[in-house]
């Protein structure tokens, strides 16, 4: 591009002077014609410039980025090399990406955590479609409460006061709550150089911390993590063994249609075969395998996810949650703290990695989520 700017501004230069020899050879002053025209081209000529000094600009930033992302990308290789040698037991001489060591092992690099944690975001979907915070210590989130009454607009007379009808703010609080992990690699796997240890560790890290926090955001534990537990909207069964189509269609409605656009069907897979071999009144099964689902089925439109965190049908159980999981807050107050430890487990001929995470949810706009319940006997 620049190449063909600089061919146009020699042009244009050209132009000017042609302008310049015409008058000079008839020894006379430029006219008015000439004027405009030459300054009409001087005036190109200087967008020109200023669009190659934009351009080199650009070129240099896009150079520099280049090298950043380089470095950036270079490094991480590094770190993963520095990572795996120190479970081997090999010394690593690159002081610049050497692992933090305490008295028991050494605290895994951040490229190595960030692998974690994208893997955790890439199973877990509840986690990713939450709203989530990455704050310390405790959180305050306000909510406008119009359970008991909402603000609301009437015909007025004149020198008539306006009667007041309004909700009411509230919030939720979100601390943190700690957790861990503990995952330990034979040294028999270890010395083998075959073995892909990075990908094992942060395979096997992420499968078991997303197990937990899917279990934690959908059942909760009492004086801990709330979750879904928290959700207040709710259609019970008349059945404690069985859910009929209008239960679910009750279940679906009960969100507002605001909020119906992202919604979602969390259950047990049982659950799901269950409702499979529901029909509607001309003989067609409400549930449906559909290839553009993100799961595979969807449900009066909606997509269905499966959890083995979910209750099965039984008694008095929540069988299922419907709803937009934006609606659920999760509180991450420390980022994922994972350390090699390499002594610890010696006599047990492993390595082990821990890692730690601290965690809090709760519902944080009960109107965006509804869940069934089972009738209890």
């Amino acid at each position: 591009m620049i190449k063909k700017l600089m061919e146009q501004r020699a042009d244009l230069q050209e132009q000017m002077e042609a302008l310049l020899n015409v008058a000079k050879t008839e020894e006379r002053a430029l006219t008015d014609e000439e004027n405009a025209k030459f300054d009409e081209l001087e005036k190109q000529i200087k967008a020109i410039d200023a669009t190659i000094e934009r351009e080199e600009r650009a070129r240099k930033l896009e150079e520099s980025d280049t090298a950043v992302s380089s470095d950036v990308e270079e490094r991480a290789i590094a770190e993963e090399k520095v990572f795996e040698n120190y479970i081997r037991g090999r010394v690593e001489e690159r002081a610049d990406v050497n692992l933090t060591v305490g008295d028991n092992g050494a605290v895994i690099p951040t490229s190595i955590a960030n692998k974690i944690i994208k893997k955790v975001y890439d199973i877990c979907p509840i986690y990713q479609l939450a709203n989530r915070y990455n704050v310390g210590g405790t959180l305050t989130i306000p909510y406008y409460d119009d359970s008991n009454g909402t603000i609301e607009m009437t015909y007025a007379t004149e020198f008539t006061d306006l009667a007041s009808k309004s909700g009411k703010f509230a919030s939720i609080e979100l601390k943190g709550f700690l957790a861990g992990v503990l995952t330990k690699i034979s040294k028999s796997l270890i010395n083998n150089s075959q073995f892909d240890i990075v990908n094992f560790v942060t395979e096997k890290m992420a499968e078991a911390i997303s197990r937990w926090i899917e279990k934690e955001l959908l059942n909760g534990t009492d004086g801990k993590i709330a979750g879904l537990s928290s959700v207040t909207q709710k259609v019970e069964t008349t059945s404690s063994t069985v859910i009929t189509a209008d239960e679910l269609i009750d279940l679906q409605e009960t969100v507002p249609d605001v909020y119906q656009a992202n919604a979602i069907w969390i259950m047990n897979r049982a659950t799901r075969a269950a409702i499979r071999k529901l029909k509607d009144q001309d003989g067609n099964y409400i549930l449906n395998r559909d290839a553009t689902a993100k799961w595979g089925y969807t449900l009066f439109g909606k997509d269905v996810y499966t959890s083995d965190n979910m209750p099965t049908i039984a008694s008095g159980k929540t069988v299922i949650y419907y709803g937009d999981m934006s609606g659920l807050a999760v509180k991450v107050s420390e980022q994922m703290n994972i350390e090699v430890l390499r002594e610890k487990f010696a006599t047990q001929h492993a390595v082990g990695v821990v890692g730690w995470i601290e965690l809090d949810s709760k519902v944080e706009n009960s109107q965006k989520i509804a869940k069934l319940v089972m009738k209890a006997e």
